[in-house]
């Protein structure tokens, strides 16, 4: 099943996962999750949810991560994809996979391989493996279920429109206020498209997301910064009654300390608040006891923090958003490397911002700041503890 956010895939295959379990009580059914961090938060809660409301007696073993039922042989594995080598030591009748097409093509391919391979408990039928997720490209889901499926692979396509009954109000819009023109076929339709080629940013124009403002004496910068050997880049924005601005770029800096110190001769005078790379936690410059961001604050800068970097998606779609919406604006003549960096980033061949051209280091240095304070908010999951858990 191939379907756009918030079509109800997980559901599906939840309900099927428990289906195929009660039709076969002593046979072992397989979910698996991108994370152990999903199997905790998505798919425990969820099942646990679905058997109650059924009425159906079970045992949550958080440890082994299985479901048991009482007076049965049987039970539900869960299990993650984010090691293949792991996906060993069991057998089961049926899987289910959540969210396959989020892997790289090999690694998907290597997953999948993997789960087949367990599918061999003999049972009464055939046995099956199903997937639910949304198209990221033409990746392994792609290649194994459209452009050349085997017998018995089958495809369903479902819209986000299909489940609009089921979904918050307001939340289509907002997945169309949200996501640029060309995504919305992937993730709102649950259609196939190109995302190994074409522009990441397609929506900038170096005309109407221009402005001619220069930083005034005194004004508070926000710095988006990135952080490469030999090769740190910065984006120096100020926020005017609530818009953000690039005004200034700093690229091709040697390492944190001369990029301190630059910051400090060229910006005397303003406060400077930092939106780094969160791999400076523990990423070591000069001094290897110090790591980056402990230099900016001992430079005497707030530092925005948080435990990890965005997801690459979640950053860039902020990014698009406000480009899309004019609500960025950059000065063409002190960014001209971010300009030129937003025209020219294409996506790889897997399906990701290219980094191979040089192009993206700007363009994440931007984009660390724009989510930090614009993030996209319309993906919200809500997970509620369930009583007795």
């Amino acid at each position: 099943m191939v379907a756009g956010y918030g079509a109800g895939k997980s559901e599906a295959l939840i309900v099927r996962a428990l289906k195929l379990k009660i039709e076969n009580w002593h046979q072992n059914v397989a979910f698996y999750e991108p994370t152990y961090d999903l199997v905790r938060l998505i798919a425990f809660p969820r099942f646990c949810d679905q058997l109650e409301r059924w009425g159906v007696n079970y045992n949550l073993n958080r440890n082994d991560n299985e479901i048991s039922f009482p007076g049965t042989h049987g039970k539900i594995i869960f299990r993650t994809m984010d090691r293949p080598e792991r996906i060993v030591g069991f057998e089961v009748a049926d899987s289910l996979v959540d969210e396959l097409d989020t892997l790289k093509t090999d690694k998907a391919r290597e997953v999948w391989n993997k789960i087949i391979g367990r599918n061999r408990q003999k049972k009464d039928g055939v046995n099956t493996v199903a997937v639910g997720t949304t198209p990221e490209g033409f990746r392994f889901v792609y290649d194994r279920w459209k452009r050349d499926p085997a017998p018995g692979y089958e495809l369903i396509h479902a819209s986000t429109w299909s489940n609009a009954a089921n979904l918050p109000a307001g939340y289509i819009e907002n997945l169309q206020h949200s996501y640029p023109s060309a995504l919305l076929s992937a993730y709102l339709d649950g259609e196939f498209v190109n995302l190994t080629a074409g522009s990441v940013y397609p929506e900038f124009d170096r005309q109407a997301n221009s402005t001619d403002a220069t930083i005034e004496a005194g004004e508070p910068l926000h710095i988006g910064m990135d952080f490469n050997v030999a090769n740190m880049a910065a984006t120096i924005n100020v926020m005017r009654d609530g818009q953000p601005m690039a005004l200034n770029e700093l690229t091709e800096i040697r390492d944190t300390p001369q990029i301190i110190e630059i910051i400090k001769q060229r910006f005397k005078g303003h406060h400077i608040t930092v939106y780094p790379d969160q791999s400076g936690r523990s990423r070591k410059s000069v001094n290897a006891s110090v790591s980056d961001l402990s230099l900016l604050r001992e430079a005497g800068f707030s530092v925005w923090e948080a435990s990890s970097n965005p997801a690459v998606k979640d950053r860039v779609l902020a990014m698009n958003q406000q480009i899309e919406k004019r609500a960025l604006l950059i000065n063409p003549d002190t960014c001209a490397q971010l300009c030129m960096s937003l025209e020219q980033q294409a996506y790889d061949k897997n399906g990701e911002p290219d980094k191979a051209s040089g192009f993206d280091h700007l363009n994440d240095a931007a984009g660390y700041f724009i989510h930090a304070r614009y993030p996209v908010q319309s993906r919200r999951v809500q997970v509620s503890k369930l009583a007795g858990f």
